[in-house]
């Protein structure tokens, strides 16, 4: 696991820290599940989690290193937070697409973005799009723009087909 890193997302569950940790590790690579925490009795009063049942999941996802945390249903995600996961090529695109979307919300999918299983929302984009926002012309840009509005998964051929036109 790498070294603590002052600034880290915790990611809020119900009660699937560890589920959720281990399916996106098995998602990503140089990925690795690290220390795992577990309630004990003291502040069962505040908490309600059972003494032993996991309370945190230290996990690292291609070197960033992420905390989920088993809180109870209090909290849950919204689209206001997204993990974005820039590909290279159509076949990256692809294969994150379809891990990360297995199981997860179908009406939450648009321009390449997505919602998982667990709830989490992700934007799977191309590398190419940066491109394409710092072009200089914005006609270029403005139908690459149009062209993603109606795709839910990004297609990499085809947006480069509306920026040249």
């Amino acid at each position: 696991m790498a070294k603590l890193r002052r600034i880290r997302p915790c990611l809020w569950y119900a009660d699937q820290a560890e589920d959720a940790a281990r399916f996106y590790v098995g998602i990503f690579p140089n990925s690795s599940i690290g220390m795992i925490t577990r309630y004990g009795k003291a502040g069962f009063e505040i908490h309600k989690r059972p003494a032993g049942s996991v309370m945190t999941v230290e996990f690292e996802l291609d070197g960033m290193t992420f905390t989920a945390l088993n809180g109870g249903p209090i909290f849950t995600f919204n689209e206001a937070v997204s993990f974005e996961v820039h590909c290279d090529t159509q076949e990256e695109i692809d294969y994150y697409w379809e891990k990360l979307s297995a199981g997860g919300d179908p009406k939450a999918q648009q321009c390449g973005w997505l919602k998982d299983r667990f709830g989490l929302s992700w934007q799977v984009v191309p590398e190419i799009m940066a491109d394409m926002v710092r072009s200089e012309n914005s006609e270029k840009w403005e139908r690459a723009f149009a062209a993603m509005l109606t795709m839910k998964k990004l297609d990499i051929a085809a947006l480069k087909r509306a920026y040249d036109g």
